[in-house]
């Protein structure tokens, strides 16, 4: 197998990704740029980095890794290329944080493959309000972490 090199893709390319091998996440709403890990001759993941979705960390250098999807067959560490090829992107743009979350019964190994920290455990609940209703999905009711690495924080 040849090595793993990062490769770009257009938000549609890595939403029809997340469609069709996610197990548990649809589709981003938004997302502003992707990014796929390759071996050279097949595509064996994608993230999809945009603004961040908590409204308080919606800030000029802080940015949220909103998905990450491999195969279940792809090589061993692919996950963890995805993120830290997130970071250096971002990092290279002149950002200076980025987030994402992981449910609480996923082990977070790829992530701290990648160097990332837990900053937060994160209540059940959804972004549903009066003013904007939003489409109930099981994954809302369940308790996450949010993650983080940095240039702000040791």
């Amino acid at each position: 197998m040849s090595k793993l090199q990062a490769v770009p893709v257009t938000l549609r390319e890595a939403n029809d990704f997340v469609e069709n091998f996610h197990r548990h996440n649809k589709r981003t709403v938004g997302g502003k740029w992707g990014i796929g890990v390759s071996d050279g001759t097949e595509l064996w993941g994608v993230a999809i980095v945009g603004r961040a979705i908590a409204r308080m960390l919606d800030v000029q250098y802080t940015a949220e890794v909103l998905r990450t999807c491999v195969k279940l067959s792809a090589p061993k560490g692919c996950n963890s290329f995805l993120y830290a090829h997130c970071w250096q992107a971002w990092r290279a743009m002149g950002g200076l944080r980025l987030v994402t979350y992981t449910l609480t019964t996923e082990s977070g190994a790829s992530l701290r493959g990648a160097g990332w920290k837990v900053i937060a455990e994160c209540k059940p609940g959804g972004w549903d309000r009066e003013s904007r209703a939003r489409d109930w999905q099981p994954i809302y009711g369940q308790a996450k972490l949010r993650w983080e690495v940095s240039e702000l924080t040791p």
